[in-house]
C-alpha cells in the first residue's frame, strides 16, 4: 500500500516539479533580458555623457581634465583616468560633477547641477562616461 502511494503521487510531484523548473527558467531568461536591456541603456547613456563631456558648450570637463580621446585638454583638474576604481560609489561621483562646492569649497570645478549647466540626466550620463575612463 506504501508503494501504491508514492507511485500514484510521482506524477502530481512531478507536474509541481516542472512547473517550479518552469517558473525558475522564466525567471531566469527575464533576469538576461532586463540585464541586457540595462547594458545597452548604459552603453548609450555613456555615449550620450562622452558627447556631453566634449561638447565645449555644455560640459566642457577637457578646459580643465586630460580624459581619453579628448583633444586640447587643459591641465586645472586632474587627469580623468580609472575614475571606477578611484570612485566605486557611483553617487559620489554624481555629487561631485553636481556640486564640488560642498566637498571643496576651495575648488574651481564649476557646479554642473547647482547652477544649471547640466540636467540630473545629463549629469548621470557624464558619469555613465566617465565610469568606462
Amino acid at each position: 500500500m506504501t508503494i501504491a502511494r508514492f507511485t500514484a503521487a510521482t506524477p502530481r510531484t512531478g507536474r509541481i516539479a516542472d512547473a517550479r523548473r518552469a517558473g525558475i527558467v522564466m525567471t531566469l531568461v527575464l533576469f538576461a533580458s532586463l540585464t541586457a536591456s540595462h547594458a545597452a541603456q548604459a552603453q548609450s547613456s555613456a555615449a550620450e555623457g562622452e558627447k556631453i563631456a566634449f561638447d565645449r558648450s555644455k560640459g566642457n570637463c577637457l578646459t580643465c581634465h586630460e580624459m581619453k580621446g579628448g583633444t586640447l585638454a587643459g591641465s586645472i583638474g586632474p587627469a580623468l583616468t580609472d575614475i571606477k576604481s578611484k570612485y566605486p560609489d557611483r553617487n559620489e561621483l554624481i555629487a561631485i560633477v553636481t556640486d564640488e562646492t560642498k566637498r571643496n569649497p576651495q575648488t574651481v570645478m564649476p557646479p554642473f547641477g547647482r547652477n544649471h549647466i547640466l540636467t540630473e540626466k545629463e549629469i548621470s550620463a557624464v558619469v555613465d562616461f566617465l565610469q568606462t575612463l
